[in-house]
């Protein structure tokens, strides 16, 4: 979601000294991540509980570079508060609502299949360059998804799939890479409290900026009840598969890794 502005009183900025360490949280995601799909290539185990827990985690490390583009592209922008609330090591528990920021996401991954956006990081919007930067760092979070989505799409591309070998990773890669897009589509809706609407924010009027502030604290539960709205739903869905089509991600093992995923529920 939309990065949140911070305080209006604002620290001196410093450089910042060598590149942060990533967090020992984040690495132990990573390895989870890793080490599920590579049992899950290897045939360790077909059973559903495998595929649920490598998208799982796939998801909440995808968040982290969600949030953390945002960051790091406000970091080069001028902000450097970034580095001090730890947003630059990837740790989930940095950002600023951890329950918000991976909570609700995975409990929408796990009931309905849907990448739901997250929380946000805090932003010292006054300390920016300028609205263009402030613009940037709302589309941070959106770019890092559709290069995550587009990594997921390699193997596809270069049909690796259909070489023989790997079994349902393929099928859970694949469900990965389209809650990447339902992230991106939902994300870019020209919503108060969305990187869609953050994007434009800047260059609106300020008595329309702050409207838009005080909108953004409820467009949380907003999307929640259009989610529930089937018409609004299918729409996304739609957006969605459109995007893993152009992605090149096969929509058959989209639906396998669908299925093995919800078989586990």
């Amino acid at each position: 979601m939309n990065p949140a502005p911070g305080p209006r009183t604002l620290a001196p900025a410093r450089r910042i000294s060598g590149t942060p360490a990533l967090s020992i949280r984040f690495l132990i995601l990573l390895a989870g991540f890793i080490g599920f799909g590579a049992a899950l290539y290897l045939g360790v185990s077909r059973a559903n509980a495998l595929v649920v827990a490598f998208v799982v985690l796939g998801w909440i490390v995808s968040l982290c570079l969600h949030e953390s583009s945002h960051a790091l592209a406000a970091y080069f922008g001028g902000d450097r508060s970034v580095e001090t609330r730890g947003y630059l090591s990837l740790d989930p528990m940095a950002y600023a609502q951890p329950m918000l920021t991976f909570g609700l996401p995975v409990l929408f991954v796990l009931l309905g299949g849907v990448g739901l956006p997250g929380g946000a990081v805090f932003i010292e919007r006054l300390s920016l360059r300028s609205r263009w930067w402030d613009s940037l760092v709302s589309a941070a979070g959106p770019l890092a998804n559709a290069v995550f989505l587009a990594a997921i799409a390699i193997p596809f591309w270069l049909d690796w799939p259909m070489k023989g070998g790997g079994g349902a990773f393929w099928n859970a890669l694949a469900f990965l890479g389209y809650l990447q897009a339902t992230a991106l589509a939902l994300n870019l809706l020209p919503i108060p409290g969305f990187d869609g609407f953050g994007i434009i924010r800047p260059h609106l009027p300020d008595d329309m900026q702050l409207q838009a502030d005080r909108f953004a604290a409820i467009s949380g539960l907003l999307l929640l009840a259009l989610i529930f709205i089937p018409q609004f739903g299918a729409a996304i869905r739609n957006a969605s598969v459109t995007l893993t089509d152009l992605a090149g991600i096969d929509r058959y093992f989209i639906a396998k890794g669908y299925a093995m995923f919800r078989l586990f529920r």
